[in-house]
């Protein structure tokens, strides 16, 4: 006879209070939890758990700039003290249980995105333990869209001046940054521009939608995005620095396909760390760029960016 089935409880937080309960399981934005309740970037009503008995099991919870709709599912967390098959039923019913909840019938469901260790795959255990959450995801028919490298800038890391090969002026306004997103849209090495491209977007669209949804939500001044430019005004790239809800960001940077191969990554980048980490008590600049987006990492890496974690992004097709 087939096992029955676990006796679980799936339900979602009643209020803030419940925090605790869901602190039961532990992840690396544990301590975003608390602010983003109060922000209203999350709501008791994202937050799920499955529990056995008064033992949680499995938890998940979806992130919003604002609280409008869910955004990102960023929490997916199991009991990995339990037998692999009762850890991946725990999780595989609360996430179809929650998602019918909390994602409106109809609409894409977000995108799941999961912080690992940079060598997760070097500890057995580790490895296992990130599998497990991929295998339940992808037995409700997502699929793994891309790994990337999460870097950091730390306060104290030299960052050389100016090597006055490229002038830089600001954003002068949306047409300003779309009409040379475009052109690197058309070569990106981004998995999710390129999947925008596959998906029969145009570059211009695709460049719209960026901007739309993720640029343009940034609260920090448009002042400090950057046009790159040659000497005589032609331009070579762009930067958006940027601060999100928890640090300083590298938003957005690219090269246009015509001056790539000339090394002029570098000084954009460089001029995009100057600028925040001439902002008082700036400790750290955080950005990522995917596994497989060779030059980008290596340019963050010459100027002082440390590889401290790794994340992957998961999608379920429409």
């Amino acid at each position: 006879m087939p096992d029955a089935p676990l006796d679980l409880t799936i339900r979602p937080l009643t209020g803030p209070e419940e925090l605790e309960l869901f602190l039961e399981l532990p992840y690396v934005l544990d301590h975003e939890l608390a602010d983003d309740l109060d922000t209203g970037r999350r709501r008791p009503e994202w937050m799920w758990v499955a529990l056995r008995g008064d033992r949680v099991v499995a938890r998940i919870a979806w992130w919003s700039r604002d609280g409008a709709a869910p955004l990102l599912l960023d929490f997916f967390d199991l009991d990995d003290t339990l037998p692999p098959a009762e850890r991946e039923e725990a999780g595989l019913r609360l996430v179809e249980t929650a998602t019918a909840a909390v994602v409106p019938a109809g609409a894409p469901r977000p995108e799941y995105g999961r912080f690992v260790p940079p060598d997760w795959r070097a500890d057995p255990a580790v490895r296992e333990a990130v599998e497990a959450r991929i295998r339940v995801m992808e037995r409700t028919g997502a699929r793994m869209l891309v790994e990337r490298l999460r870097l950091e800038w730390r306060a104290g890391t030299p960052v050389p001046a100016a090597s006055g090969r490229l002038r830089f002026r600001a954003v002068e306004g949306r047409e300003d940054l779309l009409a040379l997103m475009m052109p690197v849209m058309e070569g990106t090495l981004d998995a999710h521009g390129q999947a925008d491209l596959a998906s029969g977007l145009t570059p211009r669209l695709a460049a719209e939608k960026h901007y739309d949804e993720e640029l343009a939500g940034y609260a920090t001044p448009r002042e400090w995005w950057r046009i790159a430019e040659l000497p005589d005004g032609e331009p070579v790239g762009f930067v958006i620095p940027a601060r999100n809800s928890y640090n300083p960001i590298i938003a957005y940077i690219g090269v246009l396909p015509a001056h790539r191969g000339h090394g002029y990554i570098d000084d954009i980048l460089a001029e995009g760390t100057r600028i925040l980490a001439a902002q008082d008590g700036v400790e750290r600049i955080r950005a990522a760029t995917d596994l497989g987006n060779v030059p980008m990492a290596k340019a963050f890496a010459r100027l002082g960016y440390v590889n401290f974690e790794r994340a992957f992004d998961m999608v379920w097709d429409a």
